[in-house]
Order: C-alpha cells, then structure tokens, then sequence
C-alpha cells in the first residue's frame, strides 16, 4: 500500500472541504430561490384577489345607485 505524504492529504482535505462548502451554498441558493418564488407567487396572487374584491365593490355601488 502506497503511503501519502503530509501535503497530499491536506490537499486532499481541502479539495473535499471546498466540494461539501460548494455543495452547501448550492443547496441553500435552491431554497433561497425556491422561497423567493413562493413569496413572490403568494403576494400575487394577493394582489389578483385584492383586485377581484375592489371590481366587485365598484359593482356593487353601480347596482346600487
């Protein structure tokens, strides 16, 4: 079996720490960006009811007068 040196396996530390930190950020850019996309569809769907309820009280005072 061959033995590594010292530095081989540092290097080999730091290539597998620098892979699980590259791993990582790009596991939290997909739930950043998957939770930006709710947020974004839930306000607009908000926006789309608010609408909805101010036509149906602008119609309502038009049936009304």
């Amino acid at each position: 079996m061959t033995r590594l040196s010292k530095n081989e396996i540092r290097k080999d530390a730091v290539q597998d720490t620098v892979a699980a930190a590259a791993t990582a950020v790009g596991q939290v850019t997909t739930i950043v960006t998957g939770a930006v996309k709710d947020v974004a569809g839930s306000i607009g769907g908000f926006a789309t009811e608010i609408f909805e309820i101010r036509e149906s009280a602008k119609r309502a005072m038009d049936d009304d007068a």
